[in-house]
């Protein structure tokens, strides 16, 4: 009987649809031209539905950011688009805002170090602060004045 299978036509259909899916597979599909095809609907099509920002690791070519404010030096649109999660919260051991004990110390080392704690990262004894809190699109200036804001809510 194993011969007849061999000899019969299932072997030989299943050769023949062996093959034809070969030749199927290996022949080149039949591109489009250039005039068939709409550009912008397919960059429409494919573009992406949103934008991850991960805390330092900010494109370099992006120049805005829902976390940038929209004038330099903006302490507050620039606390509560990049700083607020921190420092309203006291994570990773940030002072909160308001909190005159824990801003007091701070305070009294100088705007010069607090200035550079927040432009270039610290790490304390209660935690870590990450230069310009991670989202190094901000600016020198709006990052200060950021500091700025937080201190005059302490004082």
């Amino acid at each position: 009987m194993t011969n007849r299978v061999f000899q019969g036509g299932l072997f030989r259909t299943f050769s023949l649809l062996t093959a034809a899916l070969a030749v199927l597979a290996t022949t080149p599909a039949m591109a489009a031209s250039d005039s068939d095809i709409d550009s912008d609907a397919v960059r429409a099509r494919i573009a992406p539905v949103g934008k991850l920002n991960i805390a330092g690791a900010a494109s370099k070519s992006s120049t805005t950011s829902a976390a940038a404010p929209a004038q330099a030096g903006d302490g507050p649109g620039t606390y509560n688009g990049a700083c607020a999660a921190c420092h309203s919260t006291g994570a990773a051991g940030a002072p909160k805002v308001g909190d005159k004990a824990d801003w007091g110390p701070r305070i009294k080392q100088g705007n010069a170090m607090l200035y550079s704690h927040a432009l270039k990262g610290f790490q304390g004894k209660k935690g870590f602060m990450p230069a310009k809190g991670g989202q190094t699109q901000l600016s020198d200036a709006n990052v200060k004045a950021a500091v700025d804001y937080m201190v005059s809510k302490a004082k």
